[in-house]
């Protein structure tokens, strides 16, 4: 949708992994992007909320996360140019939202493999509290 709401109520349609062909240097170097901007606790923590709440306004976002309205701004911006979040004017309000349900289920399957991790003796996942 245009103004920036959640359109789908399923992950994007991919290929089964084990049907693929090995990815290609382009195709890795993008999936570690992804990773990278995911890999950062703020970050997460931001997706999660927006997962619990649909949309939400910068200063709701920081309530709930605990930190500095221009620093969930500023985080905000890194997912928004990843296409991860989009946002919509309301108002004088700014509502930020997840732009695909892949990024939940995605936090679903990253929480699932730390807790398996954690279960396993001496992973080196083991060390986080689940």
């Amino acid at each position: 949708m245009k103004d920036g709401r959640q359109s789908k109520s399923t992950c994007c349609e991919v290929p089964n992994l084990a049907e693929r062909d090995l990815l290609g240097l382009i195709e890795a170097g993008g999936l570690a992007t992804v990773f990278k901007v995911l890999a950062n606790n703020t970050r997460l923590r931001l997706l999660h909320a927006l997962v619990l709440s649909s949309e939400m306004r910068v200063t709701d976002l920081s309530k709930a996360v605990g930190l500095k309205p221009q620093a969930v701004s500023n985080q905000l911006q890194r997912l928004s140019d990843l296409g991860i979040v989009s946002s919509r004017r309301v108002g004088k309000n700014i509502l930020y939202s997840l732009v695909d349900l892949c990024v939940r289920s995605l936090l679903e399957q990253a929480l699932c493999l730390m807790r398996e991790a954690a279960s396993q003796p001496r992973g080196a996942v083991g060390k986080f509290r689940v």
